[in-house]
């Protein structure tokens, strides 16, 4: 996120993380506020989702998926998002493949 971050933001990230980043302190797990937010959006409840969504908008949400690293996402949220961000659609542009991890000068992928 290239922006500055309100304080219901931050607020609304630090109640995120506490919930969907539990192997990292609130603390720690800010200094990525994309990784929160990707989080949410793969297995975040409806409410959260709908805190998310009000407080961060679709434009930050579709480039939290345009950046999105291998593993991120199960395919099932990969899919959801991006029809419901309007990325896709049932007759227009299929959903893109998930990202993957590419190991350096290997050629392969995991």
């Amino acid at each position: 996120m290239s922006e500055e971050l309100s304080a219901e933001q931050q607020a609304l990230l630090h109640q995120l993380a506490a919930r969907y980043i539990w192997w990292k302190t609130p603390d720690e797990a800010l200094r990525y506020p994309v990784r929160i937010l990707a989080q949410v959006m793969d297995i975040g409840d409806y409410e959260d989702v709908q805190r998310m969504v009000d407080a961060f908008g679709d434009e930050v949400l579709q480039s939290v998926l345009r950046h999105a690293e291998a593993g991120q996402f199960s395919p099932r949220s990969w899919a959801y998002w991006h029809y419901r961000l309007g990325l896709a659609a049932p007759q227009g542009p299929d959903v893109p493949p998930m990202p993957v991890r590419r190991i350096p000068n290997t050629g392969k992928v995991s």
